[in-house]
């Protein structure tokens, strides 16, 4: 073990035996010291064949290990993965993500050069399939009309910077015995939060661009506004448990869903208000047509057209319908601790 630069990776995963393996192959190729990182994986008691193909990697490499998450949710993961490190520093890095020979040595590197408290890098957001609707979620995800400002998702390249939050997270070990580890109320945005109270706390999360990891988005569109409803319920439900709002990117989809809803009731008693929603709707799909033919022009496909806009209102209507139901849950007098 080297002195003060052990790292304990941890890998949350559930049902996992498509990405697992591939997963776990790039976390080894890393040229960071064979001897000096750890590999926890904490698995939510998969039901398909993670575990065996997890247990297979554990014989072949005694640095991989099996934790059990019987309660399933990620911040319980997150946690039991923390209290079992050995490492000076942790790395979440997720089990749908291909990461980079260099990410952590890099991440050590900038962690310790900028005196930063957690670091990360950008997503290179890829399809799963080769199919034009996985492609057209990759777009929408990873374009400024579909992620805004969160630079991780958008492949920033534009230098070096403080954020608010990264993907996954490189932190001190030490971080989490000043702010505390992950709230276990939160089965979502539990990342987020943490960010925050650090943030609070007066620490430093930089995003540094030349730190890269791969993606891979839901593929169908069914399980995109799936996925896309479910951020949205937990960019909202965290208020019932922690007294922090989140950016106000995260809230944009919510108030132009609430926007729409409330001109459409509006409009079956005041009959200008009819006006006003059609324009909006016609503005909204506008900017989208406008985004979804630079990048039909720049796949050189122009299917995307016609494809792109569904992708964009799924992110955005999802993400904005689940807030909206979020909001519903945050007033209801029943705490549930997290079930959605």
């Amino acid at each position: 073990m080297s002195n003060g630069q052990y790292i304990s990776v941890i890998v949350v995963c559930r049902d996992e035996e498509e990405f697992i393996a591939a997963c776990l192959d790039s976390i080894l190729a890393n040229d960071y010291p064979k001897d000096d990182f750890e590999i926890i994986v904490v698995d939510g008691m998969s039901d398909d064949g993670t575990r065996k193909i997890i247990n297979e990697y554990i014989k072949k490499y005694p640095r991989i290990s099996l934790l059990d998450n019987s309660r399933k949710f990620t911040s319980w993961a997150l946690n039991i993965g923390i209290r079992a490190a050995k490492g000076d520093y942790i790395a979440f890095m997720g089990s749908h993500n291909l990461y980079d020979s260099q990410y952590l040595s890099k991440c050590v590197y900038n962690i310790k050069k900028y005196n930063a408290d957690n670091v990360g890098g950008v997503w290179k957001i890829l399809p799963y399939r080769n199919s034009l609707i996985n492609k057209a979620i990759v777009f929408s995800s990873s374009s400024f009309f579909g992620a805004g400002n969160a630079y991780y998702r958008r492949g920033y390249k534009k230098g070096i910077r403080e954020v608010d939050t990264v993907f996954g997270g490189f932190f001190r070990k030490s971080t989490f015995e000043k702010i505390g580890m992950f709230n276990e109320k939160l089965i979502r945005s539990q990342d987020i939060e943490l960010n925050m109270r650090l943030k609070n706390a007066g620490g430093k999360i930089m995003l540094f661009p030349d730190v890269e990891c791969a993606y891979y988005p839901k593929p169908t569109f069914r399980e995109f506004l799936k996925h896309n409803f479910n951020d949205g319920v937990w960019a909202v439900y965290p208020l019932k448990f922690v007294k922090m709002p989140f950016k106000l990117r995260h809230y944009i989809p919510l108030i132009f869903f609430l926007g729409l809803f409330s001109l459409s009731m509006i409009a079956l008693f005041w009959r200008p208000a009819i006006l006003v929603l059609a324009v909006s709707i016609v503005f909204y799909f506008a900017v989208s047509l406008c985004f979804s033919l630079g990048i039909a022009i720049r796949e050189k496909d122009w299917r995307y057209v016609f494809l792109m806009p569904i992708a964009f209102a799924i992110r955005h209507f999802g993400y904005g319908a689940g807030s909206a139901w979020g909001m519903i849950r945050l007033v209801t007098p029943q705490n549930n601790g997290g079930k959605s």
